[in-house]
């Protein structure tokens, strides 16, 4: 999600849907109205609905249904890019995602995944935040058993290198 403005209440926020969403300034943990965090237009944000209804702009929080931040807030540098939302959910599915299970297992990232399909991958190096990103919108197309495969080489690839 982007910040994109901000009044005294209220972030307004594009999460690629039909209406900007909002997302109040004390929907963060120990929010207050004197301790309203900053955020500058473009800001990245890994944050979850609380409300959608027809014809009312979502409202959004960067907490956990407790109150606490967890993983919610800014993602800092990293890179961001878009896919379906098919491969989103892919992403996000139970058991983990066949190319994220192979990449995991050899190389040392973050990732956070927008069922709107936006995907942001971070690491300590850059070459392996392009090498994750390019397998993840590869793997879209691609069988569970192709997608393993695929990571496979590339991590082969990679160690020969």
């Amino acid at each position: 999600m982007f910040a994109l403005t901000f009044n005294l209440q209220n972030f307004l926020i594009d999460i690629k849907g039909p209406a900007l969403a909002f997302l109040p300034v004390l929907a963060f943990e120990g929010g207050t109205r004197r301790n309203i965090p900053k955020f500058e237009a473009g800001t990245l944000l890994y944050v979850r609905v609380v409300k959608a209804n027809p014809g009312m702009n979502p409202e959004l929080s960067c907490t956990d249904a407790s109150g606490k931040a967890a993983e919610f807030g800014a993602l800092k540098d990293g890179y961001m890019f878009e896919c379906s939302t098919g491969l989103s959910r892919m992403l996000l599915s139970s058991p983990t995602c066949p190319v994220l299970e192979a990449l995991g297992k050899k190389l040392s990232f973050e990732i956070a995944v927008g069922l709107n399909g936006r995907v942001w991958v971070n690491s300590n190096s850059p070459s392996i935040v392009i090498i994750v990103a390019n397998a993840i919108m590869n793997s879209e197309s691609l069988s569970g058993v192709q997608q393993k495969i695929m990571a496979e080489k590339l991590l082969q690839k990679i160690q020969n290198d």
